[in-house]
């Protein structure tokens, strides 16, 4: 009889990888949801039980090497790198430990947990590495800087350990989410309030800023699209979900390779301009509403 694969899956606790390891426990795969404490452990647990389904729930702090040490010594198949932090700020701005503890969760925990499993897939000749990357990790915007270089660090990484593992057999994959509502974005911009050193001239008023997308609420798409990639139903390198988003991403790229320096210098960046205006959890069919009334109001106001 075959054996079942084992999948471990950080950041279990909440978002993406919250839902992906009970759908996958749904389907009766042997998963591992790790997660950053106890309390969200017991949540997770409480949420098992309610839909009826067996999960392994393992505390996987990826910042603490006590917790990765652990890690290493269990045996996994595919490995879902799934823990993430979004803290924003200007580059120019944010404290120097705010953007350490961005890096910590989302490039060097990530990396160091990854090397404890990847040397026993190593062993087995075969398994499978993960990385739950962003769109932000192909294009970068004003004020999300600390978050998307991490990602940027983090799509770097995947793309080495992608040509370093296939001559012993180990798949690497990349998923690139949109904007969809999870918290983590809107938490992005909250967390500048509660910077700790104060910088005696910022640039900007980052109170009075929001996440500059509308975002998605239903995640079913980046669930779904993980978990085919996780267990080789799909074997793309890079998924971007949704789909669209991907050509807005090329198109981004493409733009930075034209870009001229003194382009509309002493001008404010559209984006900037967007996240003064928006208002934080605004999704994707409020945006539609807006796009479409805006107008007509503008009008009546003429009047």
């Amino acid at each position: 009889m075959k054996k079942k694969k084992t999948y471990l899956i950080t950041g279990a606790g909440s978002g993406f990888g919250w839902e992906i390891a009970l759908r996958m426990a749904e389907e009766n795969e042997d998963v591992i949801a790790g997660v950053a404490n106890h309390r969200q452990g017991k949540e997770l647990a409480e949420e098992a039980r309610k839909r009826n389904v067996s999960i392994r729930i393992a505390k996987l702090d990826i910042t603490l090497p006590e917790d990765r040490e652990l890690a290493g010594t269990w045996d996994v198949d595919v490995l879902l790198n799934n823990a993430a932090v979004s803290l924003g700020g200007s580059m120019a701005d944010i404290p120097e430990e705010v953007l350490r503890k961005q890096y910590e969760v989302n490039f060097f925990g990530t990396i160091f947990l990854t090397q404890k499993i990847v040397h026993q897939m190593v062993k087995k000749g075969a398994g499978k590495i993960v990385f739950v990357s962003s769109l932000h990790g192909i294009m970068a915007d004003p004020i999300s800087g600390p978050y998307c270089s991490s990602k940027f660090a983090l799509e770097a990484a995947a793309e080495s350990l992608s040509k370093e593992l296939q001559e012993y057999g180990i798949e690497v994959a990349v998923i690139n989410p949109g904007p969809y509502m999870t918290g983590l974005n809107d938490r992005e911009y909250a967390s500048m309030s509660k910077w700790q050193e104060d910088v005696p001239e910022r640039l900007f008023d980052y109170e009075n800023m929001a996440f500059p997308y509308e975002q998605f609420l239903n995640i079913d798409p980046v669930v779904e699209g993980t978990i085919d990639v996780m267990t080789g139903k799909s074997n793309e390198y890079r998924t971007v979900i949704p789909k669209a988003m991907g050509m807005y991403g090329k198109k981004r790229q493409r733009d930075l390779w034209n870009k001229k320096t003194n382009k509309d210098l002493g001008k404010r960046h559209p984006l900037i301009k967007r996240e003064f205006k928006m208002e934080p959890e605004t999704t994707v069919i409020e945006g539609i509403h807006r796009m479409i009334t805006d107008p007509f109001q503008k009008e009546e106001k003429k009047k």
